[in-house]
């Protein structure tokens, strides 16, 4: 098993974590109504945004390798909740571009659905597991070292 992407996130607040990855920061907090500061996106917010973006960097390099004349490309992400603690049980992608084919545009779709490593991940569930290390250990740079 290779390991895949990566990221970092710190607390930067009282509610508030900033999220790197390859030179890229955002905010991650809880709006107002939830006891936070209102300052980036929730986490499950994040994770719709995720799913969003990967199916959009496949859907455009699907255009783009095929050079067909699609353009304007806009998508929703919506999640449906259900249960207590809550979860994501589904998703819904909504695809709307300027094109000529709408069978065309369908398959574009699917291709980028099944090039989406988050796409594919949601679909089959995951493993998560959390590790507790000594604060005490990281480096001075506040990642965890590997000594």
């Amino acid at each position: 098993m290779s390991e895949g992407p990566r990221v970092s996130v710190r607390q930067v607040g009282p509610s508030t974590g900033e999220g790197s990855v390859r030179g890229h920061t955002i905010l991650i907090d809880r709006p107002d109504s939830k006891g936070g500061s209102d300052r980036g996106p929730m986490g499950g917010e994040l994770i719709l945004l995720g799913l969003g973006g990967c199916f959009m960097s496949n859907l455009l390099a699907a255009i783009r390798e095929r050079e067909l004349p699609v353009s304007d490309v806009e998508l929703t992400v919506t999640a449906h909740t259900e249960g207590t603690p809550p979860k994501m049980t589904s998703f819904e992608i909504r695809v709307s571009a300027d094109h000529a084919d709408p069978a065309t545009l369908g398959k574009l779709a699917t291709i980028a659905e099944r090039g989406c490593i988050a796409s594919n991940t949601l679909k089959q569930g995951s493993t998560i597991s959390v590790v507790i290390e000594d604060a005490r250990a990281r480096d001075p740079a506040g990642s965890a070292s590997n000594a």
